[in-house]
């Protein structure tokens, strides 16, 4: 079973101002050779910073900044994803796109639209969690907010008995003075769910005056620390993780075995 290798982009995003962005992407991966990474994981909305106007900054499915997500899976041989403004339908969505190589791509709808910013108000929520199989792994992404409610989160026991991810994804614009709580809600999903927990943030401040910290990181199952990007500093990092001490972990505490079975509606 080969190691999982892992790119984390921790950025001090240019405010709506997608062309900008793409070009501080293109130098922040410039060191990256091809087939160096697996995965490269931007924060959430990446393209224009955490934005209350979607009208002005929506893009469509084959916008400029998927197109670029496109060829840059392709010329570096690894997934990227993170999540942007999209209209559909004539409705707007804070949407995690996972692009492949390949060009093929999967997609996840923000659940929780976070009211406190209004964005309940101009946004779409998702209703539907996914699950990407990706080179042995199976990983469900999440966006920011996400983080606060652990039903959503939770990793639920399959038909066959194992459980349904190995690595939660979580996206995020998290605002410093909140880093905390994203630094102790990130080690609680990764206990109960016994599954290594990738996050990513953004650092600097945006265009309504909120500073953001960073503390992008990945844990192990047991809430551990394995890699994290030093705080309000714009830097990317590689890191290899290996399925198998997950496994191992699991089968010795088997927690998840009991956990409360639930629906969500």
């Amino acid at each position: 079973m080969k190691p999982l290798s892992i790119t984390l982009v921790q950025p001090n995003l240019h405010w709506e101002d997608p062309v900008k962005n793409i070009k501080l992407f293109n130098k922040l991966l410039s060191p990256l050779e091809k087939g160096a990474t697996d995965l490269i994981v931007l924060p959430e909305m990446f393209s224009t910073g955490f934005s209350m106007k979607p009208a002005a900054l929506a893009e469509e499915m084959n916008g400029f900044s998927m197109q670029w997500m496109q060829e840059t899976a392709s010329s570096l041989k690894a997934v990227i994803c993170g999540s942007l403004i999209i209209k559909e339908k004539n409705k707007y969505f804070n949407r995690f796109v996972w692009m492949q190589p390949n060009g093929e791509y999967l997609h996840y709808d923000k659940r929780h639209l976070f009211r406190m910013g209004g964005e309940d108000k101009v946004y779409t929520a998702g209703n539907k969690k996914i699950i990407i199989p990706y080179k042995g792994w199976n990983i469900c992404p999440f966006v920011c907010y996400d983080l606060r409610f652990p039903v959503w989160s939770r990793n639920k026991t399959t038909s066959t008995g194992s459980l349904e991810y190995d690595l939660g994804l979580y996206v995020a614009n998290w605002p410093a003075v909140r880093s905390f709580p994203w630094q102790q809600l990130l080690i609680a999903r990764a206990i109960e769910n016994q599954s290594y927990m990738v996050a990513v943030n953004r650092v600097g401040e945006d265009g309504s005056g909120m500073m953001h910290d960073g503390y992008s990181t990945i844990l192990d199952m047991t809430g551990k620390p394995l890699l994290q990007l030093k705080p309000k500093k714009q830097s990317i990092a590689t890191i290899q993780l290996d399925k198998q001490p997950l496994l191992d972990f699991r089968k010795r505490f088997p927690a998840y075995k009991d956990a409360d079975q639930f629906k969500i509606i």
